[in-house]
């Protein structure tokens, strides 16, 4: 079986719909699989329907932004780390009404995040963003705003080349925090709506993860037990981006600690890549 239970759409970051995606699922011959849009469980209900329609099993997904700090690493500041919330009823109150609460939010962080991009934008003498262009950059979007769709629009109006230029410029530089959701309340969402709550890509080097706490996964894993252990069920194993060396160092720790363990390709479909980890059949077993 084919499984990939980490996949991004046009909701957040993605650039196919969640339509496009179960037809392309079905193409792969996908078996089991969870859309895990950031911050967003809009489409889960009718991705849930669609899914059945095409024969795919599937398990409703979110990925969830959590603020965390350590006092032993990066002196005591927060960094972000992403967490996978799975197989929750998508209809319950508070999850939905919390994320809202964070898209509202989002949207007030884009407009400030566009008032630092004018102030760089000033010494280049490049024409300001106006108050018409964030509303062309809301209406880009279907689902929850973020930096990635207004690097899309820098790329757009041709200020960069690419999305990765755009980060690189201009949005590390003009970054506004994100919504303080921190892992207790994240924990406490997901579990009270019937879910699991599991560590996203713990040792990607390329994206929100421990790594910016350290880059040993021995001190990685000893954070966890410290930290976690309370709040979460699982550890994402399997990642596009994981090196056998972290792949088998995160299933054996899984098992001293009776975690469930998942996978998927974290695809933001460029180029589409769903479907193309080994993910062992076993994993779908853990949400019967």
């Amino acid at each position: 079986m084919i499984i990939d239970l980490h996949i991004h759409s046009k909701v957040s970051d993605g650039k196919l719909t969640v339509q496009e995606i179960l037809k392309e699922a079905k193409n792969r011959n996908i078996g089991f699989m969870a859309i895990t849009d950031h911050d967003s469980i809009r489409y889960q209900t009718q991705a849930t329907a669609t899914a059945k329609k095409e024969g795919i099993r599937y398990v409703t997904g979110v990925e969830l932004n959590v603020t965390f700090t350590h006092p032993k690493y990066h002196e005591g500041k927060p960094v972000s780390l992403d967490f996978l919330g799975y197989q929750f009823d998508s209809t319950n109150k508070a999850l939905e009404s919390k994320l809202e609460t964070m898209a509202k939010y989002r949207e007030e962080r884009a407009a400030k995040i566009l008032g630092n991009l004018n102030s760089e934008f000033e010494e280049e003498n490049i024409s300001a963003l106006t108050e018409d262009d964030l509303r062309q950059i809301e209406e880009s979007v279907d689902g929850v705003l973020g930096r990635p769709h207004i690097a899309d629009y820098l790329v757009k109006k041709r200020i960069v080349k690419t999305r990765q230029e755009a980060f690189d410029k201009y949005l590390v530089k003009c970054d506004v925090p994100k919504y303080p959701l921190y892992l207790e309340e994240a924990s406490k969402l997901i579990r009270d709506a019937g879910g699991k709550l599991v560590l996203a890509h713990p040792n990607d080097p390329h994206g929100t993860s421990l790594v910016a706490l350290t880059k040993s996964l021995v001190e990685q894993t000893v954070i966890i037990q410290e930290k976690m252990l309370l709040y979460i069920d699982g550890v994402e194993c399997w990642h596009s981006r994981n090196t056998p060396e972290t792949t088998n160092h995160y299933v054996t720790f899984a098992k001293e600690h009776g975690l469930i363990m998942t996978g998927g390709s974290d695809c933001h479909q460029k180029p589409i890549i769903m479907g193309t980890v080994q993910v062992p059949d076993w994993v779908a077993n853990q949400f019967a």
